[in-house]
């Protein structure tokens, strides 16, 4: 009964405890074997007539009874809330049949709470937090076809088209247990600064000293691709790689149109020279000012991991790189590429690792 409470309720765990729901059982326990007949309140002139028996009422026979059960119990160790001995397939076959729908119960919770025009968020990311099995085993389906993929994950999960919940969710699948999203930035920055000099060297850069911060991000990315590079030509009417993941806006281009003509169904930053605009093909998700400019390649990573999506070919090995140096996230040999190889020599040979 004590783990079903805190499965329902998870808000009455133990945080800091090895057994979530030792609180609750105390509390049930002590609930049981204090149980006292109740009786009614007398006032000035006590009660005329024969005393009714409530339901609640004990006997003294039955407070004896509880009395010796309470007292066998407690000197035992023997516990009342002990379940019926069950096998261990049929007990596996009930916990995870009970874990589905709880997990389903919590889907719902989330869908309603979503519908608010200003949810909690913190309540939204622990009930993301709670649903993530589930959640994954949906969303890494091959069910869905990658054009069709985002829209049909953020009409199922509107969350994530806050910028915040899609980095949780990268969170979730790498590193549930760290300040992991700070970590990954501190390592960001550390990347990039290390590429502007690999940048420089290979000639695929100016220096970035003559730029301000919004050029010397823009110049950066544009230059990753080339630095890092496929053998897989980005398509024709693309031209350069980078615009897998960048767009820079002219003023007479209108976004709408634009999206409309990607033939790629991968997240991209589209950038007007004041604010940023992630879309996943050509489905607007979510804005983020241009001071965070620096961090866009953490936020197309994590709609990459939170959708489920497959890389471009023609920034494969880029991205991949990304994966490994700053997400530390390992790629399985038999998905490496020679490109992938290749780059990465390059690099750690550069960076004299």
């Amino acid at each position: 009964m004590a783990k079903k409470v805190v499965e329902y309720y998870p808000m009455l765990q133990d945080n800091d405890a090895s057994v979530k729901h030792e609180s609750i059982n105390a509390k049930l326990q002590k609930r049981l074997q204090n149980m006292k007949t109740p009786v009614k309140r007398q006032g000035p002139t006590p009660e005329r007539g024969r005393p009714k028996r409530r339901l609640t009422d004990l006997s003294p026979r039955d407070e004896e009874a509880d009395d010796e059960d309470a007292d066998r119990s407690s000197s035992s160790g023997a516990s009342t809330l002990l379940s019926p001995v069950r096998n261990s397939d049929d007990a596996s076959t009930s916990s995870d049949k009970d874990s589905r729908q709880i997990q389903a119960r919590h889907y719902k919770t989330l869908q309603e709470m979503c519908k608010k025009a200003k949810p909690n968020q913190e309540d939204v990311s622990q009930l993301l937090d709670l649903e993530f099995e589930a959640r994954r085993s949906f969303i890494d389906s091959d069910t869905m076809k990658e054009e069709n993929r985002a829209r049909l994950i953020l009409d199922a999960y509107p969350c994530f088209k806050e910028l915040h919940h899609a980095l949780g969710e990268l969170r979730r699948i790498l590193d549930p247990h760290n300040k992991f999203i700070s970590q990954i930035k501190l390592r960001w920055e550390e990347f990039c600064s290390r590429v502007e000099f690999y940048g420089v060297s290979k000639k695929a850069m100016n220096p970035p000293m003559t730029m301000d911060k919004t050029e010397a991000h823009l110049a950066l990315m544009k230059a990753l691709p080339t630095l890092f590079p496929t053998p897989a030509h980005p398509p024709k009417k693309m031209g350069n790689a980078s615009e897998a993941f960048l767009h820079v806006l002219k003023p007479t281009e209108d976004p709408d149109a634009v999206l409309q003509k990607r033939s790629l169904s991968c997240p991209v930053v589209m950038f007007d020279g004041c604010k940023c605009v992630i879309a996943v093909g050509n489905l607007p998700v979510t804005t983020f000012d241009k001071e965070k400019l620096g961090e866009a390649m953490i936020y197309v990573m994590a709609y990459f991991y939170a959708l489920h999506l497959t890389y471009p070919k023609c920034v494969a090995t880029l991205l991949s790189v990304i994966q490994t140096e700053v997400l530390q996230d390992a790629i399985h040999e038999h998905d490496t590429t020679s490109s992938y190889r290749k780059a990465l020599a390059e690099w750690h040979a550069f960076i004299g690792k």
